[in-house]
């Protein structure tokens, strides 16, 4: 259940972030994908990642990577969505300076 505290984006506010949101979601996958990359070389010494129809690797194998893969695509993924929301936020929320009044011809 989720409860609203007041400060989910309404009306143009979320029609706005809209585009900025599937920026940051491409931007966290393809991230994502390089960090995944890294951490699996780095501990099974393979350059390449297990792919899940290959007869090259174990199920267990393939299963671990998949497990991996999915930690590392959330976590990445969460923190680019709520550090992405601060910043249209604080962008959103930020005052603006004064009007100066229109000098009258």
């Amino acid at each position: 259940m989720r409860r609203g505290d007041g400060n989910e984006l309404t009306g143009l506010a979320k029609l706005a972030y809209k585009p900025i949101g599937l920026f940051f979601g491409l931007v966290g996958g393809l991230l994502a994908g390089k960090v995944f990359g890294i951490v699996w070389k780095r501990i099974s010494n393979e350059e390449e990642t297990p792919q899940p129809l290959s007869d090259e690797y174990s199920t267990r194998e393939v299963l671990l990577a998949a497990t991996l893969q999915g930690a590392i695509f959330g976590l990445i993924k969460t923190a680019v969505d709520r550090y992405g929301m601060k910043g249209v936020r604080r962008f959103l929320d930020a005052p603006r300076p004064p009007a100066r009044p229109r000098a009258e011809v």
